[in-house]
C-alpha cells in the first residue's frame, strides 16, 4: 500500500511523517525531492528564482521517475507499506501553478507527463491549512512558500481532490500539533484494518 502526505507548505505534513516514522517502524518512509542527485537538482533550482519553470518541473518529474524505480516500486513488490513526504500531487499542485502561461490548462498538463507512468497513491492524507497560516508557519523562505503563490496552489489541490475524493482524507491542520498527529495515525489504523480484511 502506497500512502501519501500533501498539503501547503507548513500544514505540519513533515512533522506527522516523522511521528508516524516512530508509530510504524516496519514501514518504509521516503520523501521528494529524494535525497539523491536527481533530488539535489530539484533543491538547487527551487533556491534559484530565475529558474526557468517547465525545466524545474521536469527535474521534479525525473526525480518521481527515480524514486519509483529506486524506492516505490521495490518496497511495494516486497509487501511493504510505503509512506511518503510529498508525491505526485505535489507537482500537480505545485508546478501547475509555476507553468501558468507556458502551457495550456497546467494542472492536466502535468498528470498527463505523469499519467503513463507513475503509480498512484492508495490512499493520500490532505493537511489542510489556510495559506497565510502555511505561509507564517514555513516562514516563507523560497518561490514556492509566499501565501498569494500557495492560495493557487490550494486551488488546485481541491481540484484533485474533487476528482478523486476517495483516495483523500482531509485533515485539519488548523488544529494544534498533537490533534493533527493523533487525527493522522488515526487514518493510517483505519486504512490498514481495511487493508487487511
Amino acid at each position: 500500500m502506497l500512502v501519501t502526505l500533501e498539503g501547503l507548505d507548513g500544514s505540519g505534513k513533515t512533522t506527522v511523517w516523522e511521528v508516524l516514522r516512530e508509530e510504524f517502524p516496519e514501514f518504509v518512509f521516503t520523501r521528494e525531492p529524494t535525497d539523491t542527485w536527481y533530488g539535489e537538482a530539484v533543491n538547487r533550482s527551487v533556491e534559484d528564482d530565475d529558474a526557468d519553470p517547465l525545466a524545474e518541473l521536469f527535474l521534479y518529474t525525473a526525480d518521481h521517475a527515480a524514486h519509483l524505480s529506486e524506492t516505490v516500486r521495490p518496497a511495494l513488490a516486497d509487501g511493504k507499506v510505503v509512506v511518503s513526504d510529498r508525491y505526485s500531487d505535489s507537482r500537480y499542485a505545485y508546478q501547475a501553478v509555476s507553468i501558468e502561461g507556458e502551457v495550456k490548462r497546467p494542472l492536466e498538463y502535468v498528470r498527463g507527463v505523469h499519467q503513463p507512468w507513475t503509480r498512484p497513491p492508495d490512499a493520500t492524507l490532505y493537511f489542510d491549512v489556510d495559506p497565510e497560516t502555511g505561509a507564517a508557519r514555513s516562514g516563507a523562505t523560497n518561490k514556492f512558500e509566499q501565501a498569494a503563490f500557495l492560495s493557487q496552489v490550494q486551488s488546485n489541490y481541491e481540484r484533485l481532490l474533487s476528482a478523486e475524493p476517495g483516495r483523500f482524507v482531509r485533515i485539519d491542520a488548523s488544529q494544534s500539533p498533537e490533534e493533527v498527529i493523533d487525527s493522522a495515525v488515526d487514518v493510517m489504523e483505519r486504512l490498514l484494518a481495511d487493508r487487511d480484511e
